[in-house]
């Protein structure tokens, strides 16, 4: 029903404007009673064999949503609905943000792709944490990042500032120096700065009582001789894992029209590149850290292939966007058939 039915009404509409449309429209139906459980029978699994224990936390299907659709931690619950296991809110700031000028966001329907500039935009952290205060049962990934204005060589301290106001609220962390779309934020991806940012962010997570995961998204752009820097800094600061990957800035073989819009392209081109990205991370490294595979899953096909490259967990963006929830149910079914391999 949602690719023959609903899809092509939404993609007749702005992507940036029918994502809100779309997302006050969740939020609306599961205000009317009964709503939110019926939605849950029709998309959930339950199955207790779906269940993974990844870096200490219990997931209780290993198909979450990444970062980047709900940005504000204002549709979580709502989207848990839809079968998801676990949610990542953000990218979030220390300050509230714009993000860049519009139009920012475009459907490359023929490669089944999608490009964004947006930019970081959110309303900072202190309204996240309002938000997630309401939280009671979804397993939740807080993904943080610099606000624009703020120079690399301060961006530990918002890094910072991110960590401690969201600790008491999220179960996982999520270190963004990938994104294309935040200017020379992909410097410090580089070895020094990177290590300098983790060693930061592990002494503070040591210092608590109880820990909490931190985890760290790259770009597939990397060649491997960084991605063998990824495997040393990871194993040298302790950090738990490793998300692969953020969107790319290449536009190898892509046909649509707005093939040439600057930002990060996500969806179906990405699919091969983060496969083999997660593989080498997992073979280079002996499988020494978890990795959560994302990047071009639009068939339950596309997931097994980065669970048996050496992913733990795979989440969904822009083939939530082009498949529908129906997805997250393939997915969880596709791992079962497979069971107890995956």
């Amino acid at each position: 029903m949602y690719k023959s039915l609903i899809r092509p009404i939404l993609f007749k509409y702005d992507p940036e404007a029918i994502h809100h449309f779309t997302f006050n429209t969740l939020k609306k139906l599961n205000k009317i009673p009964g709503v939110s459980a019926i939605l849950r029978s029709k998309f959930s699994n339950k199955d207790p064999r779906l269940s993974r224990e990844v870096f200490g936390l219990k997931f209780k299907n290993p198909v979450g949503l990444a970062a980047g659709f709900d940005k504000d931690a204002k549709l979580y619950k709502e989207l848990s609905n839809l079968g998801f296991g676990f949610i990542e809110v953000g990218t979030v700031t220390p300050k509230p943000q714009p993000g860049n000028d519009k139009k920012r966001l475009f459907r490359l329907k023929a490669d089944q792709a999608i490009i964004n500039r947006m930019g970081f935009n959110n309303g900072g952290v202190e309204q996240m944490v309002e938000e997630l205060k309401k939280n009671t049962d979804v397993l939740i990934g807080g993904n943080i990042g610099k606000n624009k204005v703020t120079p690399n060589e301060e961006a530990v301290e918002d890094y910072k500032i991110c960590f401690e106001a969201l600790f008491d609220y999220v179960d996982y962390f999520v270190v963004n120096v990938s994104s294309p779309n935040t200017p020379n934020l992909r410097a410090l991806q580089d070895k020094e700065p990177l290590t300098h940012l983790l060693k930061t962010l592990m002494e503070l997570n040591n210092a608590k009582p109880k820990q909490k995961p931190i985890l760290l998204k790259i770009a597939p752009d990397l060649t491997d001789s960084q991605l063998l820097d990824i495997i040393d800094i990871v194993q040298e600061t302790k950090i738990d894992g490793v998300i692969a990957t953020n969107t790319t800035i290449s536009r190898e073989g892509l046909k649509s029209e707005d093939k040439n819009e600057t930002g990060g392209l996500s969806g179906k081109p990405l699919t091969k590149r983060s496969t083999e990205v997660i593989k080498f991370l997992s073979e280079k490294s002996n499988k020494a850290f978890p990795i959560i595979g994302v990047g071009g899953i639009h068939t339950a096909e596309d997931a097994i292939e980065k669970l048996e490259a050496g992913a733990s967990l795979v989440q969904l963006y822009t083939g939530f966007i082009y498949e529908g929830p129906a997805l997250i149910k393939a997915i969880n079914k596709k791992i079962l058939e497979n069971y107890p391999k995956l």
